[in-house]
């Protein structure tokens, strides 16, 4: 087990969760209003898998996302308001508004970039861990990806790779147990976490994916076996996402018990760490009550620098491509 996180740590955790937390709803509530174009994910309720995991990475370290990524970012200290413009696909956004909810990109903080392919991100992050093996440089990479990709073949060619190379990569399932509607369980054979045995690689399984602390312990030790050289690992956090699987979407049916939902609404990871922050001291109700407050103005701050911000010219729309298509028109 790793060192336990000094209390300013375990403040930051609240805070990167209650980030995430609120920039999430007030983005729900934008597509809902017409103001985000397209659709958008959320990570609500999977506030803990993703601050713990994140924050056990040092800022230098890759990661890459999938298609429920605004959190990743957030969670690994990126600031609030070039995301939020790039949802709405201002000029400021991270990716000069090309990108939007589902191709975020952050390199300031690590983040290599997310897509809505399932499991497309899984190569990158090995690859990303291959170079910092050749150039030695002592960085790991970290890959994102649902239990819905747990079944694409690359997630195997990369592990595969990975064990054979020794590669400083983790290799994250965020299992929140639906891959859109379908139950991990009608198309999942076993625990996902043993399959790394298939690849002489470790493989873990936190049971409790809404205790920021747990899934914090076991990918620390990930990342620190990573980083000495001792190869990847297989983290697999079971967890659960309280919206729907993306914003507005009806699908007719609902394929999701109510007593499931009531009881993982009771395992509120933010409402569950505000509770183990009383519990040790960390601060006082009046003082999370201020954090929480601090948080709400922050995304109110990045709301209104997205309102202020352009929309990219027109003139750039060729721009940041291996070939400038339109320049060729014109030779």
């Amino acid at each position: 087990m790793s060192n336990p996180p000094e209390d300013a740590t375990l403040l930051e955790m609240q805070r990167r969760m209650l980030r995430i937390r609120r920039f999430d709803e007030r983005a729900s509530k934008m597509v809902k209003r017409g103001q985000i174009p397209g659709t958008v994910h959320t990570s609500i309720g999977q506030e803990a898998q993703v601050v713990g995991s994140c924050m056990a990475l040092d800022v230098h370290d890759y990661m890459t996302g999938n298609h429920r990524s605004h959190g990743h970012p957030i969670g690994k200290g990126a600031p609030l308001g070039p995301l939020m413009a790039e949802l709405v696909g201002k000029a400021t956004g991270v990716c000069k508004g090309k990108g939007g909810s589902l191709h975020l990109a952050d390199f300031a903080v690590g983040s290599l970039g997310e897509s809505g392919i399932v499991g497309s991100s899984i190569p990158i992050a090995t690859g990303a861990a291959l170079s910092a093996k050749v150039l030695g440089n002592g960085r790991v990479a970290l890959a994102f990806f649902g239990d819905g990709a747990a079944n694409q073949g690359c997630l195997y060619e990369a592990m595969n790779m990975a064990g054979i190379w020794g590669l400083p990569v983790v290799f994250l399932c965020e299992n929140n147990q639906y891959a859109l509607s379908t139950p991990a369980h009608t198309v999942t054979s076993g625990v996902i976490a043993d399959r790394a045995a298939g690849f002489g690689i470790a493989g873990v399984r936190v049971e409790n994916g809404q205790d920021v602390l747990a899934v914090h312990d076991a990918v620390s030790t990930a990342v620190g076996r990573a980083r000495r050289g001792e190869g990847p690992t297989l983290v697999e956090v079971v967890t659960y996402r309280f919206n729907e699987h993306s914003e507005g979407l009806r699908l007719g049916v609902d394929y999701r018990d109510a007593e499931e939902k009531k009881r993982w609404l009771e395992l509120d990871p933010i409402v569950l760490f505000r509770a183990e922050l009383s519990r040790r001291g960390v601060a006082t109700d009046d003082e999370l009550d201020a954090l929480e407050q601090e948080v709400l103005a922050e995304v109110d701050e990045a709301v209104r620098f997205t309102d202020e911000s352009p929309f990219p010219d027109p003139s750039v729309a060729f721009e940041d491509l291996y070939t400038d298509t339109l320049a060729g028109a014109q030779r």
